[in-house]
């Protein structure tokens, strides 16, 4: 996959308090622009790998800056299909199903504090995002394993929360906080 970011935000700097709109291109992953696999077919079918050393990596992020990277809550690979896939007849959820569990979720989040899982506070995170011990192992496996921040450890508490939602589950389980994870490619391609 080709990993392409369309960024357009205030950004406030700290020595002056002052904010601009930044607008910019697509940004890649990573100096090849291939980092996750490539999107371009080359002349014999094959999608074009990434060169880049992990090393060469980390400094190209480097360049994006770490925080940026932390206030994007999902990181998602989305491979290249192959024929056999995109002709394939298997269907999957309609998208009238998934809007009606989204807005179910929604409204879930509303009611129990007026807002959704992604604006949650520290304090809200401590309050409605419990979990059972071996959730908890879980979640300290992968802040120590894919050097975690605050920020990114938030993230995967708001994600998850999420998905339990979206399952319509009052508790997050092993498998929410998993797959919460697993949306910090990421962290999990170059710390992993």
């Amino acid at each position: 996959m080709r990993l392409n970011l369309r960024l357009e935000a205030s950004v406030y700097a700290n020595c002056s308090s002052s904010s601009f709109t930044s607008r910019s291109r697509n940004l890649h992953g990573c100096p090849c622009g291939y980092l996750l696999g490539g999107m371009k077919t080359g002349a014999n079918g094959a999608s074009p790998v990434c060169t880049c050393t992990a090393p060469q990596i980390r400094r190209y992020l480097a360049k994006i800056s770490g925080p940026l990277l932390d206030r994007i809550d999902i990181h998602i690979e989305v491979p290249r299909l192959s024929s056999e896939e995109l002709m394939s007849k298997r269907v999957g959820e309609s998208s009238a199903t998934v809007r009606r569990r989204v807005i179910k979720a929604r409204e879930k989040q509303l009611a129990r504090m007026g807002t959704c899982n992604g604006h949650m506070k520290a304090k809200e995170l401590r309050e409605h995002c419990d979990m059972d011990a071996a959730t908890k192992d879980l979640l300290k496996a992968a802040i120590a394993q894919f050097n975690l921040s605050g920020r990114g450890y938030d993230r995967i508490l708001k994600v998850s929360r999420t998905i339990a939602d979206l399952e319509g589950e009052e508790k997050i389980e092993m498998h929410h906080v998993a797959e919460a994870i697993n949306y910090r490619a990421f962290d999990r391609k170059l710390f992993g």
